[in-house]
C-alpha cells in the first residue's frame, strides 16, 4: 500500500499576499490555478515542486477578505516542510529580511524547526531532514536550501487514539514516536502526522488562516475504491469519491472530526498543461464551461512576484478592483443587491462593458448573516441614520478610490442594483456633486426627507421591472432625483425584481451613447 501525505489544503482570505509567501518568499512553484470543483466561482491554487508530484503540494481555496476561521480541534493546526539540517539560518535570515513572523530554532522529536507564520496567520514549519535535494527552485534561493517536500502535519483531535487507529489503519502509518501530548505517526515515505491531544481545546471553526483538509497518497483508484470499501463495510462517516481531473480523491472524517482525503497519484498536472508552463493559465472546471467567462470574472486577480500588480488601498470598504486584458480607461463602480458581495455584478458589467475596468465594493451592514448597504426596519421602511452615515462613508471611499485608483469622472459610471442601487441613489442626493453618471437597477426611494440637491449635472439611467413588487417604491425616487435636475431616462423592462437579459442590453446601448 503506497502511503504518505498527498498534499494539504488550506483557505487563505488575500490571494495576492498568498502567492507572495508561497511562491515569493517560500519557492514554491505554483504548478495549476484553477475555479473550485466544489464551487467553481472559488479560486483554487495549487503549489509544490517542479511538476506538482504528490508529497509536495499545498493548495488553498481562495475566500477573498472572507472571515478568519479559528484553530482548534477537527482540523489541521500546522503545516511543516522539509529543508536541509543545514538550512535553518538561511531561512531565519531570510524571515527577518521578509519581515515574517518566526520563532527558533528549537527541537521537537530531535528536529531543529523554524516555525513561521504566513500572511493569514497559518503556522508553517521548517524542519530540518535528511530528505534528498529536490528538483525545484526560485528567485534568489540555491536549490541545496530550497524546500524539498512536505514533512508532516499536525491534526487536532479530542480522541487522539482513535484518530492515531484511524489513520494506522486506512492510510499506511505507523506509530513513532511521542512527545507530551503528540503522538508522531510515520508513513513508508517518511513524512509524519503529528496527532495532537486537544482535550478541553475549543472546536475549530472554518474560515481563512485554517486548513481545510489533509490528503493521503493512492496508488490508484483501485486503492482508493478499497479503501472506500473498507470504510463503508465499517460504517465509518460518509465517504465522497470524486474526479478531480488531476487525481481522483475520497473525502471522509475521521473520529475527531477533521476532514481527510484519499488522492490518487495521477493522472498529475500535466494532463492539460506542459510542465515547463505548468501555473500559468487558468482552468474552469469542465462541467462549468459554459460559465467560464462569467467565473473567469468573479476570481481575483493576482501578480506573480516581480511583476505588476494591483496595489489595493486602504479605504472604508472591501473592494475588488478588475482589469481585463485591453482596458480602454472606462471603470464601472459595482453596488451589490441584499445578499451580494463585490463580485456579484461583474459578470453583468463585464458582458456590458468588456474592456471597462470593474470596481467591486461590499456593503457593510449585515441582516441575518449577509450583506446589505444599510439596515432597514421593515421591508419599506430604513434607518435614516444609518442611510446618512452609509451614504458618507461611501462618499469618503469615493474620493480615496478616485486618487488610488485613477477614476476619470467622465468615464466613470456607478452602476448599483437593488439595496445597492438605493445606496447609491441617496448618495447621490446626499452628497450632490460627487457622481456624475450612474445607473439604478431596481432602485426604490428609501430617504425619508431628500433634500434639495442640485443634480444638474449628473445623468442617470433607472430601469423597473413591470413586475417588481417593490416598484411602488420608485416614483418617489424618480421625483426626488429629477427635483435636483438630472438627467433622467426611465425605461420600465418586462421583469421583476431580478436582473434580466434586458437589463444588460439597456445598460450597454445607454452606455455606448454616452
Amino acid at each position: 500500500m503506497t502511503s504518505g501525505i498527498h498534499h494539504v489544503t488550506l483557505i487563505t482570505r488575500k490571494v495576492q499576499a498568498n502567492v507572495d509567501f508561497y511562491v515569493g518568499f517560500l519557492g514554491l512553484r505554483l504548478v495549476k490555478r484553477t475555479g473550485g470543483y466544489e464551487d467553481a466561482e472559488q479560486l483554487h491554487l495549487f503549489y509544490g515542486d517542479k511538476t506538482g508530484s504528490p508529497g509536495s503540494l499545498v493548495t488553498f481555496l481562495v475566500w477573498e477578505d472572507g472571515s478568519p476561521g479559528r484553530v482548534g480541534h477537527g482540523q489541521v493546526g500546522e503545516l511543516a516542510l522539509a529543508i536541509d539540517p543545514a538550512s535553518i539560518g538561511f531561512w531565519l535570515e531570510r524571515a527577518l529580511r521578509f519581515h515574517v513572523a518566526a520563532e527558533g530554532p528549537m527541537r521537537e522529536f530531535g528536529e531543529t524547526v523554524l516555525r513561521l507564520r504566513d500572511r493569514d496567520g497559518v503556522i508553517v514549519k521548517l524542519v530540518g531532514t535528511d530528505r534528498p535535494t529536490g528538483d525545484w527552485t526560485s528567485g534568489d534561493i540555491p536549490l541545496a536550501h530550497a524546500i524539498r517536500g512536505i514533512r508532516g502535519a499536525t491534526v487536532h483531535t479530542e480522541t487522539p487514539e482513535q484518530t492515531a487507529r484511524f489513520i494506522q489503519r486506512y492510510f499506511g502509518f505507523t506509530h513513532n514516536a511521542r512527545e507530551g501530548a503528540i503522538e508522531r505517526l510515520v508513513s513508508q515515505a517518511g513524512d509524519i502526522i503529528d496527532v495532537r491531544d486537544g482535550t478541553g481545546f475549543w472546536p475549530g471553526i472554518p474560515g481563512t488562516g485554517t486548513a481545510d483538509h489533509v490528503a493521503f497518497r493512492s496508488a490508484d483508484t483501485q486503492q482508493l475504491q478499497a479503501v472506500n470499501a473498507s470504510l463503508r463495510k465499517l460504517n465509518s462517516s460518509p465517504t465522497n469519491v470524486h474526479d478531480r481531473k488531476y487525481f481522483t480523491s475520497l473525502y471522509v472524517r475521521e473520529p475527531g472530526g477533521t476532514l481527510f482525503e484519499l488522492a490518487t497519484d495521477g493522472p498529475g498536472f500535466t494532463v492539460d498543461e506542459p510542465e515547463e508552463t505548468l501555473g500559468t493559465q487558468l482552468f474552469i472546471p469542465p462541467s462549468e464551461m459554459g460559465r467560464a467567462s462569467d467565473i473567469t470574472a468573479v476570481l481575483p486577480q493576482f501578480a506573480m512576484p516581480g511583476m505588476e500588480r494591483p496595489i489595493y488601498r486602504d479605504l472604508p470598504f472591501v473592494h475588488r478592483f478588475l482589469t481585463p486584458d485591453e482596458p480602454d480607461g472606462s471603470t464601472i463602480v459595482l453596488l451589490h443587491g441584499t445578499g451580494g458581495n463585490e463580485a456579484d455584478l461583474m459578470p453583468f458589467a463585464r458582458r456590458v462593458a468588456p474592456h471597462a475596468r470593474l470596481l467591486g465594493v461590499r456593503g457593510r451592514s449585515t441582516e441575518e448573516g449577509v450583506a446589505r448597504w444599510f439596515r432597514r426596519i421593515s421591508q419599506t421602511s430604513f434607518d435614516q441614520k444609518d442611510i446618512r452615515a452609509e451614504a458618507e462613508a461611501f462618499a469618503a471611499f469615493t474620493e480615496g478610490a478616485r486618487a488610488a485608483y485613477g477614476l476619470e469622472d467622465k468615464r466613470t459610471v456607478f452602476l448599483g442594483y437593488s439595496n445597492g442601487a438605493n445606496l447609491l441613489a441617496a448618495t447621490m442626493l446626499l452628497h450632490p456633486g460627487l457622481i456624475a453618471r450612474a445607473v439604478l437597477l431596481r432602485a426604490a426611494a428609501v430617504l425619508d426627507q431628500p433634500p434639495a440637491a442640485d443634480l444638474s449635472g449628473c445623468v442617470v439611467l433607472v430601469l423597473q421591472g413591470r413586475s417588481d413588487p417593490y416598484g411602488a417604491l420608485a416614483p418617489a425616487l424618480e421625483t426626488a432625483l429629477r427635483a435636483g435636475g438630472a438627467n433622467l431616462d426611465v425605461r420600465t423592462l418586462d421583469a421583476g425584481h431580478e436582473l434580466v437579459a434586458a437589463d444588460r442590453d439597456a445598460v450597454a446601448e445607454w452606455m455606448a451613447s454616452r
